[in-house]
């Protein structure tokens, strides 16, 4: 079987290179440059030293090893639905769609399609079932990615392999560690790729500016102090705010008017929701209720945490509706809510929140 593994330098995908050869595969190395530099050459993408350590797996192991760019493809995709959703006020999720449409999108049509399956570090696993392939969660609930995959689709899903989905975060390091891998220390990397070392309020300035606005409490109507553009401020977020007396998290946003809503306290009922529409659902290997009038019973999540919400589901028109069994915090347009079966081990697929 050929197989193209994806590796960043991180410990992670390194840890994947050793799994493959143990399982007696020999893996195609590949590593794709996605950082993008603008005409002004704003961002930084440091790649130099993930590209050695990349370079002595695939030399210790005794593999073919590529550096593809993709820098185009990103900043017409990713990079620019990141800048759109946030002018549009909305918070969006640029790691699920890098992996839509550039890992598993761009890479396989360019390079991919010659490999029976390409292999990454993502924590997730692979089931097979009813003849097909579906997503399943990962060992290790804590690091579980299927939240990031949630958009891929069933050709997709149907090359993927994830080496170390069964394994836990700690066991994957200790591997990295008896192997003497360059990354067995190595910080998991935060943040948006692309950004490199660039603060993301310092990125979104550059492409949408400032612009003074009111911050106002939503109870009450009190100014209680100013912001720079909407843009910058995220439904659930706290610090970063200015406030004191606080604390204060930010419940709305009006764009028409650049006014950013906030609430005071943890337990404001203004934080949370029960109710989650989503808008262009799409299951990721099948639908498996076809046209459903009643509720039916799943687990999901709106953002990347450990823990899976139980709720229930309902279809109306090209519509879904979650009803959460709990509130949940910071509900916010322009995120995906992201749907597993009732014991969440399969993830079926997400939609857009409205």
């Amino acid at each position: 079987m050929e197989i193209a593994a994806l590796v960043s330098g991180g410990v992670d995908s390194s840890v994947v290179v050793h799994q493959l050869k143990e399982t007696g595969y020999d893996p195609t190395i590949y590593y794709i440059k996605i950082g993008m530099e603008d005409k002004d050459g704003y961002i930084d993408c440091p790649s130099e030293e993930d590209i050695e350590i990349v370079s002595y797996l695939a030399k210790k192991y005794g593999c073919r090893f590529e550096v593809v760019s993709l820098h185009e493809e990103y900043w017409d995709s990713v990079v620019k639905y990141t800048i759109d959703s946030v002018k549009r006020g909305l918070t969006p999720n640029p790691d699920m769609m890098c992996n839509k449409l550039i890992k598993f999108g761009c890479f396989n049509d360019k390079w991919g399609f010659q490999f029976d399956k390409i292999a990454t570090g993502h924590y997730a696993t692979t089931v097979e079932m009813d003849g097909l392939s579906w997503l399943g969660t990962a060992k290790d609930m804590v690091k579980d990615q299927t939240d990031f995959l949630a958009q891929i689709n069933i050709a997709q899903i149907s090359k993927l392999m994830f080496p170390i989905g069964h394994l836990m975060k700690k066991e994957v390091r200790s591997i990295a560690e008896k192997q003497h891998l360059p990354s067995a220390k190595r910080k998991d990397s935060q943040g948006i790729c692309f950004l490199g070392k660039i603060n993301y309020n310092d990125f979104i300035e550059r492409y949408l500016g400032k612009k003074e606005g009111l911050i106002v409490e939503f109870e009450t109507g009190n100014i209680l102090g100013k912001h720079m553009g909407y843009w910058f401020h995220t439904i659930g977020q706290r610090k970063g705010l200015g406030l004191s007396g606080g604390p204060w998290f930010v419940i709305k946003k009006d764009i028409d008017r650049n006014i950013v809503y906030v609430s005071k306290g943890y337990d404001t009922k203004f934080q949370y929701g029960n109710s989650i529409n989503l808008q262009g659902f799409s299951f990721i290997t099948k639908d498996i209720w076809g046209e459903f009038e009643d509720e039916k019973e799943i687990t999901f999540k709106i953002r990347h945490t450990p823990e899976f919400t139980k709720g229930k589901i309902k279809r109306v028109g090209d519509l879904y509706y979650i009803q959460s069994e709990i509130p949940v915090q910071g509900i916010a347009a322009g995120q995906f809510g992201v749907v597993y079966d009732k014991e969440h081990r399969i993830c079926l697929g997400s939609g857009m929140i409205i």
